[in-house]
């Protein structure tokens, strides 16, 4: 791993864990009057970190490069179709599914919720995630650290050396927003790296968009984040699968129908 990629590691975890742990310290009851939504904050550490390093390593071109992939929309609007409504598609099974059993649509309540700012309808909650998580963690992970990794690695080893540091970056989080056992944990880090390798194949498809994988993200945390367990797991389960035929079905070098997208510096 260059240089530039472990500084960029470093500073990502340092900034966003500046707003993730005075949120798990409140909830070990050791600070108070802390607001929540520094978690919303936090998912910026990637996007600086991403500025900063590029900035001080490559100067002008690499906050061009950035800004370039940021604002890729021309990659063809299937594609921004599959990056923005593919979570939603599996989301809307999972939904007809329950109420076939239960009889209610009371699982389509939690779509867009963000408990940070629970006044925020559906819609403007799916936006707030991906302007927030999507594109603050989208334009660190795979806008600077995936086409670095992949000028070394394969694109598979490249995507399962992200989703272990993208997982670790969560764990301040696992202390006052998620399920601190050791079994959570470990579904976590495997959830994770499956969506790595669903974010790598949808970034090299695109042949290097972050919006594209910006949309996912953000969509995804819109299905997922506010709703109950059978719903999280399911559309979790259903990312898994999708990452083990991308795997097998394009190859462990690329995952994808078009080359790596990488940067050497």
């Amino acid at each position: 791993m260059s240089r530039p990629t472990v500084l960029y590691f470093f500073l990502a975890y340092m900034i966003s864990w500046c707003f993730f742990i005075p949120l798990a310290l409140q909830e070990q009851g050791l600070l108070s009057g802390v607001p929540g939504w520094l978690h919303l904050a936090a998912s910026y550490g990637p996007l600086l970190a991403a500025f900063i390093v590029a900035a001080a390593t490559v100067g002008g071109a690499g906050i061009k490069e950035l800004i370039s992939c940021m604002t890729r929309w021309r990659v063809g609007w299937n594609w921004l179709a599959v990056a923005l409504l593919s979570p939603v598609a599996v989301f809307a099974v999972v939904i007809l599914v329950l109420r076939t059993f239960t009889g209610t649509w009371e699982a389509a309540s939690g779509f867009g919720k963000v408990a940070e700012l629970p006044q925020l309808g559906q819609l403007s909650g799916w936006l707030t995630w991906i302007i927030t998580f999507g594109l603050g963690e989208e334009t660190g992970w795979r806008g600077f650290a995936l086409p670095r990794l992949q000028a070394r690695y394969s694109a598979r080893d490249a995507s399962f050396i992200l989703g272990l540091l993208w997982a670790f970056w969560h764990a301040p989080a696992f202390f006052y927003n998620y399920d601190l056992s050791l079994i959570s944990a470990v579904s976590f880090v495997v959830s994770i790296v499956a969506g790595a390798l669903v974010l790598t194949w949808l970034y090299n498809s695109t042949g290097g968009s972050v919006l594209a994988t910006a949309l996912w993200h953000g969509s995804f945390n819109a299905v997922v984040a506010g709703g109950e367990g059978a719903v999280a797991a399911s559309v979790t389960a259903a990312v898994i699968l999708v990452s083990v035929f991308i795997v097998r079905r394009y190859g462990p070098e690329t995952l994808s129908h078009r080359p790596k997208h990488m940067t050497a510096t």
